[in-house]
């Protein structure tokens, strides 16, 4: 909810990947740097090179990052609803109804979350490491009230305890200059082997026990994970694989953010009956959240995040919601209302940028979204 996602750039997140992470005029900025991927260059890549020269086109610039920015607001206050839902629940001696909520999924969004902390804490920007790290924290707590429900085992709640103490306090040392750049970068490296090994154990073990229980999936991922890392390192690759190494933390995270929803929708399929245990508000937020990202990430052209935050608002925000109302969780009128803002949000995103763009139909600011990235 809370990629994305070494990294390029990112978002939600949530997404949330993927989310929400770039959500702050100083993180846009870095992140448009890094990219090239500036309204201005992402003017001259289009069809419209006069683009920039218009007034609809500066207005659209200001008010896209206005709404980026604005994003901070539903993002964070995002999972507050679901841990004061669980209080009550474990209050009330109700424990199985936080089994609704999948911890794998959880999971994924704090180590997105995690990664781009990092990503932030070197680029000193101050904003966006902050609504990370309030990502880490509030996420955290959803997990360890998931352990005390029994939801998460033991074991695996100590890992994840160990990894988030240590992240936290990793990045905040770096961060005032207290920690040297050989520690950093052995926390860098962590950090994308443990993205590269949990994401495809955690999409395997989403299904499970439809399909086998397994290891195979993550230890093959974090073996291949650990040998282009290393090689990278110490620069046993081409120039090109070095940059595609450093760069695919940033996908990684994003597929984490992305795999959020799924596995919250795979449980909700697999378990009906405890889909009160999941916050409507929450769900709303996210889709709001994300929805606010989306014409930023179009209108400079960014396809990871704009796949990250339509993602992350479709099946998170959305999608849920949907689950939600055909189980009777959600009344009629809050989905309805949820749906017509997000499907004529969209709509007017892309009329508003074949405007800025000067474009004649809307369909050619996907298409330079696809080809120009």
């Amino acid at each position: 909810m809370p990629f994305s996602l070494a990294l390029p750039h990112l978002p939600l997140s949530p997404l949330p990947i993927p989310i929400k992470s770039l959500i702050s005029h100083k993180s846009l900025a870095l992140r448009n740097r890094h990219r090239l991927l500036t309204p201005a260059s992402a003017a001259a890549a289009s069809n419209s090179p006069s683009a920039p020269h218009r007034p609809e086109f500066s207005h659209w610039d200001t008010m896209t990052s206005k709404l980026a920015g604005a994003s901070n607001i539903p993002f964070l206050l995002i999972q507050l609803p679901q841990i004061i839902l669980n209080s009550q629940n474990l209050l009330a001696g109700n424990a199985s109804a936080l089994f609704a909520i999948p911890w794998l999924g959880m999971l994924t969004g704090l180590l997105g979350n995690l990664t781009l902390l990092s990503y932030f804490v070197k680029k000193k920007e101050v904003e966006a490491a902050v609504v990370q790290t309030l990502g880490v924290v509030s996420i955290y707590i959803v997990i360890a009230q998931l352990a005390m429900a029994g939801a998460v085992p033991l074991p695996q709640f100590t890992v994840i305890s160990v990894v988030v103490a240590a992240g936290l306090f990793l990045n905040f040392l770096y961060y005032f200059g207290r920690l040297s750049d050989l520690f950093w970068f052995a926390w860098e490296d962590f950090v994308t082997i443990g993205g590269l090994s949990v994401l495809p154990q955690v999409m395997w073990s989403t299904f499970v026990p439809v399909i086998p229980n397994s290891v195979l999936p993550g230890t093959i991922s974090c073996s291949v994970a650990v040998v282009a890392v290393t090689m990278a390192r110490f620069r046993k690759l081409p120039e090109k694989g070095v940059k595609f190494i450093q760069s695919i933390s940033g996908w990684t995270a994003t597929f984490l953010f992305m795999w959020m929803p799924i596995a919250q929708m795979w449980t909700n399929y697999l378990n009906p009956d405890n889909i009160k245990g999941v916050s409507a508000l929450t769900m709303l937020l996210g889709m709001i959240g994300n929805g606010l990202m989306i014409p930023r990430a179009l209108f400079i052209r960014d396809l990871m995040w704009f796949t990250g935050s339509s993602w992350a608002s479709f099946l998170y925000g959305w999608g849920n919601l949907l689950f939600m109302y055909c189980f009777s969780s959600v009344n009629r009128e809050l989905f309805w209302l949820a749906t017509v803002s997000l499907y004529t949000w969209l709509g007017l995103t892309f009329w508003r940028d074949s405007i800025a763009y000067g474009h004649i139909s809307p369909i050619q600011s996907m298409r330079e979204l696809i080809s120009r990235t």
